[in-house]
């Protein structure tokens, strides 16, 4: 290791003169480590050490040093973070490496607003880079926004509904206007919000999906499918949403379970008395029968198959009975009514059978000529109207209360129609062929790899994709027609009007008129092209793209593996011949301290940036980072508070550390500390055993994160980091290092003391900051040495040395001071007060326990000069508490240092009686058989379980205070 200084270090003043001020051993006769500056008057050294340290911390006027803070202050992370944008640091750089890392930020809405699934991705991606970034890795993380075709038109719409205009009273080019202008005054509210995450993006790289570049690369895409044969228009069952007047994809319609009603109807048979009884929950859907089916193996309606029955309120329109396996014999009535043109399970089977597609809706909702006297009406005005003249015409048989699976728009949250539409779709079984086999090859890993079988599945079960929306807001189909021929059989795809045209009059004449579909593609069209048109594609000699595609990581939540992940793939096989990304890995969902879903109706939900407010960023970032992929987290207010006690408890090691460095000007402590070669066996081993224990499990931490990152083990990650840090350096090298600090009789162990808490605190810094950013280069700012950003400061060095035995040595110790600690616990001995201590133990424990006597004194409240070790017990030993560590370590603590034995007895004496008195009424209850008999069940445990508990106490305090009056006796 390698330390040096610049002149704006903020140390002047040794940490061994203001010895005084945090000694824990006040009062040994030791000598503390040399005072530097003694001739300077202490108050003035004191101002002087401040103001020295209050410059360094503010020579970039972004950073405050531990020394002039009681804690991390929120409020800095985004001068932190501006500091890092304007450093250029988000920037990809080929200094140190060639092989680059490359993150696609999955592109949130435009309208969005920052909430817990955002946070998610940010905080997992972030992580990702900033760890690549610091492997030397050139680093890419390419953010954007999405158009959001039908929210951002909502929202548009609706500021207009609150001038008094609607979107109709516009014309086309008029309201995209209107949605520009909002975009650019509201569309950087999710970027800011992003940005507040500490996600270190390459802003200068960021995207939109109706920018220029990327609005070609989805008119070249349709074109390439379209002459490939893979795109086609057609009329077929698509979800449509009667409100929004357009065709939503999948993941536009959101399930909810919701109480509704079974109607049971009766259906007769033609040319007999005989009725078939069918169950619908959509009765107005019956002007659509064309066909009624069972199943064939249901014997109560055999007799009926290949016969023909009537629809009812249709004037006596026929239809087939059919037999079909897929009858479910148990649901309803076991007669199931076949609508094709508004349930998508019976336009399959239509389709199979090569039944006929009745459509009885308009494309408001509202019922169409074929329903007959009920055109016009409203589809849920239909259905009541039409369920009273059933009941009046003796065909309605019953309705009952039964929970429905309703399919509402994620948008507008109206019932979602399966109705049948002309549309563009996309043949996808050639595209995902080639998606399954990039699995199969090993070229695409999934993570957790659980969904793999999800995405196999759902790709071996593709059914074509709906690419086209009525909406005004995207990207126009680039597709026109020839005024008074034939949509569906004369069009022209071209990549612009001017183009169209031309193909027009080379076709048709020059005296022809053209006019572009309506239409705009579905917003997943463009967010299936990604990964490579936000780096130039189609130019493939685009610098990005021959630089950084194909990209390494697509990140996401599990939920649209299919929707978005599975399309990503099988376009980018499609268009560059290349998998997209190499790694795909899946989070779970944030839910509240509950388990349960986070929704405004239960009134549960958790802002990120109030989070942030109270917690801060960091104690976030850390707490939903330590789930397991694929995995959905419960994010709690105590798990918050923990994290926020972390980032404390690094704030005030930090603190630790810069009070305890040597002066700026101590020329010869600096060099003793620049001496302290951390990657060399031989001075790691020369190292006292805390520093050399601490160092060696150290490097073991650091293979053990680079391991877990390099895996994307991330809760592995943080745990690890946490545990080494919270518990093995702070809670026992920093204590032992104060032995060296403030009492050693060496300079040299002070100087590798401080070597140690400068090394170990820096690594960790490193180790952590892709977790907790903001307050790891806060402190990383404050430490001497070099001031490169933490950022971009190398990864530690992996396989460095360290010693096992050294770590078991240390792990006796550590268990002899425990022992000793629940001892003095046990007899409730004041904090404050310093007992005497026998330690027995081999020749070889003696010497590396004896060696340690000085940090033992202080961690355990020894008296330092009446500790005593021996290979045998000692003389009272019989008034002695005794320990045992481990294996042939022992310790014995004479009672009478710890407490006065005559008052501990007659303390004990009470207690007893006490106890003995509760424990007699609960053995009294459970004797009671009526007690026993008539109490519940999980009353009469609670008792016998306090009883048994009672007893085990007596015992120990029955045990304890017999040794107490032995002592007495032995002492008299």
């Amino acid at each position: 290791m390698t330390l040096q200084m610049t002149l704006s270090s903020p140390f002047l003043l040794s940490s061994c003169s203001s010895a005084h001020r945090l000694n824990p051993l006040l009062f040994s006769k030791r000598r503390h480590c040399p005072i530097k500056f003694s001739h300077f008057p202490f108050p003035l050294l004191t101002k002087l050490r401040f103001l020295t340290v209050a410059a360094a911390a503010t020579e970039h006027g972004v950073f405050t040093s531990p020394e002039n803070a009681k804690s991390f202050d929120f409020s800095s992370e985004e001068r932190i973070y501006n500091w890092w944008e304007s450093q250029g640091f988000f920037k990809p750089t080929f200094d140190r490496g060639s092989d680059p890392f490359v993150v696609s930020m999955p592109p949130p809405n435009v309208t969005g607003s920052l909430h817990m699934g955002h946070a998610m991705f940010v905080t997992l991606e972030d992580i990702m880079v900033r760890y690549n970034r610091m492997k030397g890795r050139p680093t890419l993380w390419l953010p954007g926004t999405d158009h959001a075709g039908i929210a951002t038109q909502l929202v548009v719409e609706k500021m207009l509904a609150s001038e008094g205009i609607k979107r109709t009273d516009l014309s086309r080019d008029e309201f995209t206007k209107r949605v520009w202008e909002w975009k650019e005054k509201y569309g950087g509210t999710i970027t800011n919000q992003i940005k507040r995450l500490g996600a270190s993006c390459d802003w200068t790289r960021e995207r939109f999906t109706l920018d220029e570049q990327l609005s070609q690369s989805v008119i070249e895409a349709f074109i390439k499918l379209h002459e490939k044969g893979l795109i086609y228009q057609g009329s077929y069952l698509v979800n449509w949403s009667p409100n929004l007047q357009t065709a939503v994809s999948d993941l536009e319609v959101e399930y909810s379970e919701e109480p509704g009603t079974l109607y049971h109807i009766k259906y007769r048979v033609a040319g007999q008395s005989d009725f078939l009884t069918v169950a619908t929950t959509r009765p107005e859907t019956l002007f659509g029968d064309v066909a009624i089916a069972v199943n064939p193996k249901d014997d109560r309606y055999s007799k009926f198959i290949g016969k023909m029955a009537i629809v009812p309120m249709t004037y006596g329109r026929h239809v087939p009975i059919i037999a079909d396996r897929h009858v479910d014999k148990d649901f309803g009535t076991g007669v199931l009514k076949i609508s094709p043109g508004h349930d998508h399970n019976d336009y399959y089977l239509a389709r199979k059978l090569g039944l006929p597609i009745l459509n009885v809706m308009n494309k408001d909702g509202t019922l169409n000529e074929v329903a007959g006297l009920y055109c016009g009406l409203d589809r849920f005005e239909a259905r009541k109207k039409l369920w009273s003249e059933l009941e009046e015409t003796g065909l309605a048989i019953k309705k009952e209360p039964h929970n429905l699976r309703v399919p509402r728009s994620q948008r507008g949250g109206e019932i979602i129609e399966p109705l049948v539409s002309k549309q563009w779709f996309v043949t996808m079984e050639p595209l995902a062929e080639k998606a399954l086999r990039a699995v199969e090859k090993g070229e695409l890993t999934i993570m957790p790899e659980r969904f793999e079988k999800i995405y196999n599945h759902w790709l071996s079960n593709i059914k074509d994709w709906c690419i086209s929306r009525q909406l005004w807001w995207g990207h126009r189909i680039p597709v026109w027609y020839i005024v008074g021929k034939n949509c569906e059989e004369d069009y022209i795809v071209a990549r612009n009007a001017d183009e169209a045209l031309e193909k027009a009059h080379e076709k048709y004449g020059k005296n022809v008129e053209i006019y572009q579909d309506p239409d705009v593609l579905d917003t997943w069209f463009s967010s299936a092209l990604w990964p490579f048109s936000t780096l130039g594609w189609p130019d493939v000699s685009a610098e990005d793209f021959k630089k950084f595609y194909p990209t390494t990581m697509l990140e996401t939540g599990h939920d649209i593996l299919f929707f978005w992940v599975a399309r990503m793939v099988m376009m980018g096989i499609e268009f560059t011949g290349t998998v997209p990304f190499s790694y795909v890995y899946l989070h779970g969902l944030i839910r509240d301290s509950q388990g349960r879903k986070m929704s405004k109706t239960l009134g549960n939900v958790i802002d990120p940036l109030d989070t942030i407010k109270e917690f801060g960023t960091d104690a976030l970032r850390f707490t939903i980072s330590l789930g397991t992929a694929g995995q959905d987290l419960n994010l709690s207010t105590e798990r918050l508070t923990a994290n926020k006690a972390f980032t404390n408890k690094l704030w005030n090691a930090g603190k630790f550390v810069l009070q305890n460095m040597p002066s700026q000007t101590d020329v010869s402590a600096w060099e003793a500390i620049k001496n302290c070669k951390f990657d060399e066996e031989e001075s790691v081993l020369r190292l006292p055993l805390p520093e050399c224990w601490v160092v060696s499990e150290l490097h073991v931490l650091i293979d053990m994160v680079t391991a877990s990152y390099d895996k994307f083990f991330f809760g592995d990650v943080g745990r690890e980091i946490y545990d080494f840090f919270w518990s093995d350096f702070a809670d026992w090298y920093i204590e032992a290092s104060k032995a060296r600090l403030y009492q050693s009789g060496a300079d040299s162990a002070c100087s590798e003391a401080q070597a140690v808490l400068l090394y170990v605190f820096k690594n960790v810094l490193k180790l952590l900051h892709p977790f907790m950013p903001f307050v790891t280069e806060e402190l990383w700012q404050a430490l001497p040495g070099p001031k490169e950003a933490l950022i971009v400061s190398p990864w530690p060095q992996t396989s460095l040395p360290r010693f096992p035995n050294s770590i078991k040595k240390f792990e006796n110790f550590q268990a002899l001071t425990r022992a000793i600690r629940n001892a003095r616990a046990e007899y409730s001995v004041e904090p404050a007060k310093r007992i005497s201590a026998s330690i027995v133990a081999s020749e070889e424990v003696m010497q590396y326990i004896s060696n340690e006597k000085e940090v033992l004194a202080l961690l355990s409240r020894l008296d330092l000069q009446n500790i005593h070790f021996a290979d045998s017990p000692p003389g009272d030993a019989n008034q002695s508490v005794h320990l045992v560590a481990s294996e042939g370590l022992e310790a014995y603590l004479p009672l009478a240092d710890m407490v006065n034995i005559s008052v501990e007895a007659e303390r004990l004496s009470k207690r007893l009686s006490k106890m003995q008195v509760e424990y007699d009424g609960l053995v009294a209850r459970l004797n009671s058989q009526k007690f026993v008999e008539k109490a519940p069940e999980d009353v009469v445990r609670g008792v016998r379980e306090k009883a048994a508990e009672a007893e085990e106490k007596i015992k120990l305090t029955k045990n304890r205070l017999a040794f107490l009056k032995s002592s007495i006796l032995v002492s008299q």
